[in-house]
């Protein structure tokens, strides 16, 4: 009965202090968005949340209201602007990395492990790419790009992207489109189409 009660004891300490743990853990990373971002309080966000401002300005980050965030923002160096309408769901391991600009329109929904990114992330030519290789490996940093090929993309209103889609620079989606799962764009996506696959194939259009 007594080793019953101590144990009882020890596990309800050792919860509050799980809690406590886990409430400053939880402030010190909302504070690091408010931080970064132009971050409304409303945002739900996990522990797989991640905004990382490369540029130090605040406002190429802006995210409205009642979002659920869940995976990760990221502005480049030497550029880049993401900004992410109202009522938006975005996925665990999803990667938004822009170095131009990513606009995404309310209402959105973006499933699990997709990517969209703005730019090639990397030069072309070997030699400078090893060269920014050196260059992230002394200084622990994004290499500060001004050659890098990117283009704009944006994404509209009411836009559903199934899990490891991949969306590429330059792209427009247009309202109310549904890009499925695996699918890759490379193109623009008219409003209400419905896009599989590698070929980005148009199956159907909405009403």
């Amino acid at each position: 009965m007594l080793k019953k009660l101590f144990k009882n004891i020890i596990y309800r300490f050792f919860s509050v202090g799980m809690n406590e743990y886990q409430k400053q853990e939880t402030n010190a990373q909302r504070n690091n968005f408010l931080n970064n971002s132009i971050f409304d309080k409303s945002i739900i966000t996990g522990k797989t949340t991640r905004i990382i401002n490369n540029a130090g300005v605040k406002e190429r980050i802006v995210l409205k209201g009642q979002s659920i965030i869940l995976g990760e923002i990221q502005t480049m160096q030497h550029g880049g602007m993401v900004k992410i309408g109202e009522h938006v769901f975005i996925g665990e391991h999803t990667r938004i990395w822009s170095s131009a600009s990513i606009t995404i329109g309310d209402r959105v929904l973006i499933s699990h492990n997709v990517n969209i990114h703005d730019n090639n992330s990397h030069l072309l030519d070997k030699h400078l790419r090893h060269q920014e290789f050196i260059y992230v490996y002394e200084n622990h940093k994004p290499f500060p790009h001004n050659q890098l090929p990117e283009m704009g993309i944006v994404i509209g209103d009411d836009v559903w992207i199934g899990f490891n889609a991949t969306i590429l620079k330059g792209v427009t989606i247009g309202n109310g489109a549904i890009i499925g799962a695996n699918s890759i764009v490379t193109k623009d996506v008219p409003a209400g189409a419905v896009v599989v696959g590698a070929e980005q194939k148009i199956i159907k259009f909405l009403d």
